[in-house]
This record gives C-alpha cells, sequence and structure tokens, in this order.
C-alpha cells in the first residue's frame, strides 16, 4: 500500500489531482453540453425544415462518431485550423498550443450535447399541447410559456435521461488521458509504468470512478424524487 500513500513515495497524492482535473473537466463540459443540446432541442421541435433538418444532421453525426474520434478530431483538427489562421494573418505569429483541458471540454460537450438533444426533444414533445393553448388564451408570449410553463416541465421529464448521459460523461472523461492531459487515467498509466503494479493501481482507479458513479448517482436519485413531488404516478 506504500504505492498508494501520499508523499514522495507514494502516487497517492498524483491520483487526487488527477481525480481532481477529471472532476474539474466533466462539471466544465457539462453547461457546453446543455447549452448546445438545449440549442439543438429547440431546432429539432421548430417549424422550419431548415432548422429541424440542421438538428438531424447534427445529432446523427455526433452520436454516429466515436468519442475518441471526436476528441482527435478536435484537438489536432482546430489546433490545426487555429495556427493555419494565424499564419494567413500573419507569417510572424508563433505556434499557438491548443489546449488539452479545452480540447476536451469542446469535444465532451459536443457528445454530450448530441444525446441530451434527443433527450430534451423528447420530453419537449411530451408536454400536453394544451398547455401552451392555455398561455396563449393569458396573453402569454411565447417566451413567457416556455421559462414559465415548459421548461419546468421538460426538465422534469429530461432528467433522468440527462442523469445518464452525465454518468456517462464523467467515465468518458478518460478518453482525455491520450492528448496528454493530466487527469486521473493518465496519471493512474504514469503510475503504472513507474511502479510496474498494473493490477494494484487500476483497481484502484476502478474503485475510485465506482465511488464517484455512486454519490453522483444518488445525488440524481434525490433529484429526481424533489422533482416529481407533488407529481401523481399513473399505474
Amino acid at each position: 500500500m506504500v504505492f498508494l500513500s501520499v508523499g514522495d513515495v507514494g502516487w497517492g497524492d498524483e491520483l487526487l489531482a488527477g481525480l481532481g482535473i477529471t472532476l474539474l473537466l466533466a462539471f466544465t463540459a457539462l453547461p457546453v453540453g446543455l447549452f448546445l443540446g438545449a440549442c439543438v432541442a429547440a431546432l429539432s421541435v421548430s417549424k422550419q425544415r431548415v432548422a429541424t433538418t440542421f438538428a438531424l444532421l447534427y445529432t446523427t453525426i455526433i452520436r454516429g462518431l466515436p468519442e475518441l474520434l471526436t476528441l482527435f478530431m478536435i484537438y489536432h483538427g482546430v489546433g490545426l485550423l487555429i495556427n493555419q489562421l494565424l499564419k494567413w494573418l500573419s507569417p510572424n505569429n508563433g505556434y499557438f498550443e491548443f489546449s488539452p483541458f479545452l480540447a476536451g471540454v469542446v469535444a465532451l460537450g459536443l457528445v454530450f450535447s448530441g444525446y441530451a438533444a434527443e433527450v430534451l426533444r423528447g420530453a419537449w414533445q411530451s408536454i400536453d399541447k394544451g398547455q401552451k393553448e392555455a398561455g396563449f388564451s393569458l396573453a402569454m408570449g411565447r417566451l413567457q410559456i416556455f421559462w414559465l410553463i415548459e421548461r419546468p416541465q421538460i426538465m422534469r421529464l429530461a432528467l433522468p435521461g440527462l442523469g445518464n448521459l452525465w454518468i456517462n460523461l464523467v467515465k468518458d472523461t478518460a478518453l482525455v488521458s491520450v492528448i496528454a492531459l493530466n487527469d486521473l487515467m493518465r496519471m493512474t498509466n504514469i503510475a503504472v509504468g513507474s511502479t510496474k503494479q498494473p493490477f494494484l493501481f487500476y483497481l484502484t482507479v476502478c474503485v475510485l470512478y465506482w465511488a464517484v458513479c455512486i454519490i453522483f448517482e444518488r445525488v440524481l436519485g434525490y433529484m429526481e424524487k424533489r422533482a416529481n413531488r407533488g407529481i401523481r404516478s399513473h399505474h
């Protein structure tokens, strides 16, 4: 167990620092994914053909690409594009290094948004249309109807699906270790390479990921229970 101790001898502090980066990455990617997913969901329920077509293409492409490939395309592709643009603007511009953390946030946010858009669209379409008509009859604007009537119901209906996507997002952060971000998985690989104790470290990381996911599942369960208070269940 000396390998897992905190200090110069063990790797405990490095693993905890990696866990901190992992959680920071997940919590930063979440609002990005939710915002993009909500925008795409709004387009998908629009009456405009162009908007619905764009939403369908977006979700099909994002969900059709492996997460790792999306990460590589963002990290290498966007980095290359920025450097090409800088050179085009001025040949004297130096090399811009695209942050692995930022690339991870963008890639994981995009992946989350592709699935979240479908969850939110399903929730949106399941709301009784009579409520919107009632809002119009009370001289409420479209934005008021969405914010006061539709939004709370969408979040309640979408919460279980979004909760599952959040758990997947936390686990998907492990992919970012391949672009040299010092997250939990990368620090574990470094520790294994240094100590030649793969079973000990990978088992420890399994327990850490499992514990984190269990905590989040408990929190999500509480949020679902709170969101459904006062709602009569139909059997």
